[in-house]
């Protein structure tokens, strides 16, 4: 049965990049978090320290961990089962000011869909830059309330977005509360540099078909909605951002 279903997803995901809905986001993370590890290892070869702020239940990083020395997960609730992957993992309110790490201790950060559950962006795009070693990396991925579903999706109500959130996640587990105080391309890029960041690069993907695609009809909504902004890049689902501690 799972397998049949997996199937079918890669079947209708096949469709999608016939239609134009690519590149995936899981294959541009991937080529910036590499670009980013090789920056990082010519600066400390061998010896590259790596946090996953806001680790989740898991991470891109994982296919990068026999690259990483040091790879530490911070988020709100410890991870159930725990992370074998991690070094580290550390309870940590990212929207609090100063936090248990030390000051210039990591090569390079993942912020992976954490930024819109942030009640208070600057304060924690100013702890990851504090906590990043000079010359360091910080790749962000985060929705773009410029799409008009995402738009709508986080400007309902809480009880709505309750009862709606573990229809298009995978599970009740990842349907967290959402805030999305900085999420369109210009809110990001303006909240990094104000914290201090500076080399941003910053680019838009289709995703939401992926990101809804656990069911048919969301899969469905979420195709029509990439469909939509194909030749619209500043409204694309999904912002990618790849910015670096002078």
């Amino acid at each position: 049965m799972k397998k049949s279903a997996e199937s079918g997803k890669k079947r209708r995901y096949e469709v999608l990049a016939r239609l134009g809905v690519k590149p995936r986001l899981s294959e541009r993370v991937r080529a910036v978090l590499g670009d980013a590890l090789e920056e990082a290892e010519r600066r400390s070869p061998g010896s590259i320290a790596v946090l996953d702020a806001g680790c989740g239940r898991k991470s891109p990083l994982v296919r990068f961990r026999p690259r990483i020395a040091r790879l530490v997960g911070v988020d709100l609730h410890a991870p159930d089962p725990p992370l074998p992957y991690l070094d580290e993992f550390v309870l940590v309110d990212l929207c609090r000011p100063g936090g248990p790490l030390p000051d210039d201790s990591f090569d390079m950060m993942l912020s992976n869909f954490t930024l819109e559950h942030f009640a208070d962006p600057p304060t924690a795009l100013a702890n990851m830059h504090r906590w990043l070693r000079p010359g360091g990396t910080l790749v962000v991925t985060t929705v773009n309330r410029r799409h008009p579903f995402v738009a709508a999706y986080l400007d309902m109500p809480r009880r709505p977005q309750r009862w709606l959130q573990p229809m298009v996640k995978a599970s009740a587990a990842d349907a967290h509360p959402l805030v999305g105080a900085c999420n369109d391309p210009a809110a990001v890029r303006a909240a990094l540099a104000a914290a201090g960041f500076g080399r941003i690069e910053l680019e838009t993907v289709p995703h939401l078909a992926r990101a809804w695609g656990h069911r048919l009809p969301t899969f469905a909504l979420g195709a029509v909605g990439d469909l939509l902004t194909l030749g619209i890049p500043s409204r694309r689902s999904t912002i990618v951002a790849v910015a670096r501690k002078p």
